[in-house]
């Protein structure tokens, strides 16, 4: 004869005989998920409204960078939802592949490419431009990421195996110098060094490539007369408000203008032929204005719970001895968290100007592509921290 059994915490205990239905496990992780959607899609909105003016003048459309980007995004999403279906040991396999593919375009883009403000970073597709850095920073994470696994031992024991992928890495930051994209050349930089440390390289080896590194941007800063004004223009851009400094003084005037709420959607006066590259660059300031600091709280918020779940998921993974998908995450973390920082810097006149988006919500089918496929990856990740091949949960991971 069954019996409920009622304890002194007033839980009930099922009725024996009785099935137990439980929660199925997540497929996805909604805490990297949620945070990507909600960037895209307020994006998509300030593109629309921070464009409005210049896609009025330049094509007697008013909504023609909106239309573009709903484009990218849906293209996004697509490719997006196709490499969550890939298992990570495709992308281990296939990472030397793709870091050869990526220094192909690299030298093809500086033959073939089209200039742009004195710029050569993008191979033109008919009615789309590929920004070629966008995706070797992808293809550099996921070869790096296979490298530590594969050499990890003598990457943290031996000057060899950490020195190895720093040759490719000034290679490659040779022909990102060569467009020039200084920007790009900075974030990937920072990224592969992250990822190193993370490994556990050597501490008096990383410092000593710090100081060469740092040593070597300054060199480069000093060497180039227009990377030299920009620095100088940051650390008083009023002092010539209206040439050297015009960019940042017309983002620090948005950002006086937003004050808590913003003047509403649409609102936005600099944006109107002051603030350039108000669509792309600078749509954080644009955003500033006309929503206020609460939205720019939210928006930074929402990065930060993107990268902190990031960096989460590749400590879980590197918990369950996979090695591969903890360096991947670290490194997708930490690239979408630089790019973050100096694109928000450069908005705030806190760090000079450099050509770097912000990822998920600036205009740019490369950057909202490549961003996707990231976020696609640190899901699959996430993906594969609990679940086998089977597709069964994996007893003990945490979600």
């Amino acid at each position: 004869m069954s019996a409920v059994l009622q304890p002194s915490s007033g839980n009930k205990r099922p009725v024996a005989g009785r099935r137990i239905r439980t929660r199925p496990e997540p497929r996805y992780d909604f805490l990297i998920l949620l945070p990507a959607l909600a960037l895209l899609g307020l994006g998509l909105v300030m593109v629309g409204s921070s464009s409005i003016g210049i896609a009025d003048r330049d094509f007697d459309t008013p909504f023609y960078y909106l239309y573009r980007q709903g484009a990218f995004v849906a293209a996004g999403l697509f490719v997006a939802w196709l490499v969550l279906q890939v298992p990570l040991a495709f992308w281990e396999r296939g990472g030397p592949m793709l870091l050869i593919g990526g220094f192909v375009l690299l030298v093809l883009v500086l033959l073939v490419g089209r200039e742009v403000n004195g710029s050569v970073r993008w191979i033109s597709l008919g009615p789309v431009n590929l920004q070629v850095s966008e995706f070797f920073k992808l293809a550099m994470v996921i070869y790096l990421a296979g490298y530590i696994q594969r050499h990890e031992q003598a990457v943290r024991d031996t000057a060899a195996g950490f020195l190895r992928p720093m040759v490719l890495l000034l290679f490659a930051c040779l022909l990102l110098l060569r467009e020039p994209d200084f920007g790009a050349a900075a974030v990937l930089v920072v990224t592969v060094l992250g990822v190193l440390l993370l490994a556990g390289v050597r501490w008096w080896l990383f410092g000593v490539l710090v100081l060469l590194v740092s040593g070597l941007a300054a060199a480069l800063a000093i060497s180039s007369p227009y990377r030299l004004e920009r620095i100088t223009t940051f650390l008083n851009p009023w002092a010539d408000p209206y040439n050297s400094g015009f960019q940042l003084t017309q983002a620090l005037i948005a950002f006086g203008r937003g004050e808590w709420f913003g003047v509403g959607l649409g609102g936005s006066i600099q944006k109107l032929f002051y603030l350039p590259e108000a669509h792309t660059d600078f749509l954080f300031a644009v955003m500033a204005e006309e929503l206020g600091l609460v939205a720019v709280v939210v928006v930074i918020a929402l990065y930060t719970l993107l990268v902190w779940r990031a960096l989460q998921v590749g400590r879980n993974a590197w918990l369950a001895d996979r090695p591969f998908a903890a360096y991947l995450a670290y490194g997708l973390g930490l690239g979408i968290s630089l790019q973050v920082f100096i694109n928000i810097g450069v908005n705030m006149g806190i760090l000079p100007t450099k050509g770097l988006t912000l990822p998920l919500m600036s205009y740019g089918g490369s950057s909202i592509v490549a961003t996707c496929i990231a976020v696609a990856l640190l899901l699959r990740v996430a993906y594969e921290n609990r679940f086998d091949e089977q597709g069964k949960p994996r007893k003990g991971e945490p979600w």
